[in-house]
């Protein structure tokens, strides 16, 4: 058992599961899904007609019309994209459709380790070397006050499209597209930068077909970008509401048809998947790092490359260098994880409310990501700082539910002024800037905050599953059902527990155990992936089914997640 967490089930509404079962949804699956708030089998449905029209995001029709009026002057547009992979298919989607409608469009990526984030007034500076009149920035610019200032000062347009929750003021852009500012009723607040960015496109086509652009010539097919779509929304990890789940779906469908960006297909051929099998888990955890690999450890310009390109050979050369990127990425996060471990063996967890770490050897592109892992594995929210030069440490942070990092931050910086330099975020991620000497005094500040937002309830983990599953249904046609749902943030894969009895197990891939259970007189073959702990004869798993494929042929297979004694 590798924590102390605790397995249960999901609450179901009879009276949801009911209806979907009276609309004809498998058993299973009419009660997973009523586990997850589906009330009618039509918030399911996910075609693209089913999408929340442009017009429901404020001032999406007012950046459509600056960028016309932009298109139509002829004027010079530059892209201010961001280093995560929901920044640069957020850019790609901008430079393919302004390039599509007749735009002058280039992209500026900044350095994170030079720049720092957002549209900063240095990033201004670089941009004003190629003369650009209209600055568009994508999944950021919600915080930058001082950069978007600096733009005005140059003589330079600034459109806003970003998802992160704004602060206090908010920049004097010439319009702001985000579904979380004041006074925006766009009901999925959840849309990644991404998503945004493709709403801002949308609503660009909208205007020129009204000025009659397209007159007597084919409109550019912006659907012919869901792919991209899909890769930000799922690589960003935000809550998957019926408006997301329908991006992703048809997303997904594109590739799996075989059409997508040739940067797409080639991340597939690196990372050894089939196309017309991809799925949810393929662009978060196999597509996505290799992207973020390059603004991680070199520069995302590499990663925009890739999702631009229209040239299969050079798509496929800058998939390789990602892929071996993301190789030197894994090896230095397992390095800093063995430091990380050895630090947290030297503090008792059991006490504290949060976990704060900081080495001065650790590489910044890569905090974020053992800050994940430390949260997953202590269930704690967590942040890991690098250092920034200059005398400053840069810290990545995730939590846990029902702790929104984001505004524990901000706590932070209101009863101890002057202690963060600068900070953004979400609710489950956020990042932070501090003088290297206040390293101590902010993890005692953050873990009183934690302390008084989080009940020791809150900081038990528990593994919610959708109980047990008669075995009747142990077989290749529902994984093979469940499989083609596109699962993910807010809308959890589908997760069993039964008693079995383990009746083999072995180390497969130095890091896995092929185990061989037993249940109802029927023997099953099982997985447990990055584990070595040896099973007891009789165990209560938690499991999801998977369809495993070799030489050809698709068997079933139980991913066992988490176990306890039976």
């Amino acid at each position: 058992m590798s924590d102390a967490s605790r397995i249960i089930v999901r609450p179901v509404s009879p009276r949801s599961q009911d209806q979907l079962l009276r609309e004809g949804l498998h058993p299973v699956l009419a009660r997973v899904c009523a586990a997850r708030g589906i009330h009618r089998r039509g918030e399911l449905d996910d075609s693209l007609s089913g999408l929340l029209p442009p017009s429901a995001l404020l001032n999406s029709e007012r950046a459509g019309a600056l960028l016309a009026d932009a298109i139509a002057a002829g004027k010079r547009t530059l892209i201010v994209a961001d280093y995560d992979c929901d920044g640069a298919t957020a850019c790609a989607v901008g430079v393919r459709a302004l390039s599509a409608f007749g735009a002058s469009v280039g992209y500026l990526v900044p350095n994170r380790f030079e720049h720092g984030y957002g549209l900063t007034p240095e990033i201004v500076a670089l941009a004003a070397r190629s003369k650009p009149e209209l600055l568009i920035t994508v999944d950021n610019g919600i915080a930058s006050v001082e950069g978007v200032e600096a733009a005005r000062a140059a003589g330079i347009d600034v459109l806003i499209t970003d998802h992160h929750l704004p602060g206090a003021e908010l920049p004097r852009a010439s319009a702001i597209v985000n579904p979380n500012q004041p006074g925006c009723s766009f009901p999925s607040k959840g849309l990644a930068g991404v998503g945004v960015m493709f709403y801002v496109m949308l609503a660009l086509r909208a205007e020129l077909r009204k000025r009659g652009v397209f007159a007597g010539k084919d409109e550019p097919n912006l659907g012919g970008l869901l792919d991209l779509v899909a890769l930000g929304t799922v690589a960003d990890v935000v809550p998957l509401d019926f408006n997301n789940r329908v991006l992703v779906t048809q997303g997904l469908k594109r590739i799996r048809a075989g059409r997508m960006q040739e940067g797409v297909r080639a991340l597939l051929a690196v990372a050894g998947r089939d196309p017309s099998r991809a799925g949810s888990f393929d662009l978060g955890f196999l597509l996505g790092p290799r992207l973020n690999a390059a603004g991680r450890l070199a520069d995302m310009s590499l990663g925009i490359e890739c999702l631009t390109t229209a040239d299969r050979g050079r798509a496929l050369d800058i998939a390789k260098r990602l892929d071996d990127l993301n190789r030197e990425r894994r090896a230095i996060e397992a390095e800093m994880q063995a430091q990380a471990e050895e630090a947290i063996a030297k503090i008792c967890v059991g006490e504290s409310c949060s976990i704060s770490l900081y080495d001065p050897a650790w590489h910044q592109g890569v905090v974020g990501i053992l800050a994940g892992r430390v949260k997953d594995r202590y269930y704690r929210p967590t942040f890991a700082f690098a250092g920034a030069g200059s005398g400053e440490i840069r810290g990545s942070g995730r939590s846990i539910a029902g702790l929104h990092l984001r505004d524990a931050l901000d706590l932070v910086a209101k009863r101890d002024p002057g202690l963060i330099l600068r900070f953004g975020g979400h609710a489950a991620a956020a990042g932070l800037t501090l003088r290297e000497p206040d390293f101590d005094r902010f993890a005692r500040s953050f873990e009183a905050v934690a302390r008084e937002l989080l009940s020791p309830a809150q900081l038990a983990h528990s593994i919610e599953t959708d109980g047990s599953l008669e075995p009747a249904y142990l077989d290749l046609g529902l994984a093979r059902l469940l499989d083609h749902q596109v699962w993910g943030q807010g809308f959890p894969q589908p997760l069993f527990c039964d008693d079995f009895e383990v009746q083999g197990q072995r180390v497969v891939g130095e890091k896995h155990l092929k185990l061989k259970l037993a249940r109802g007189g029927r023997t099953l073959e099982g997985m447990r992936f990055n584990a070595l702990d040896p099973l007891p004869a009789q165990v209560r798993a938690a499991y999801r089914l998977s369809v495993n494929e070799f030489n050809g042929t698709q068997n079933l297979e139980l991913v066992v997640e988490h176990w306890e004694a039976a």
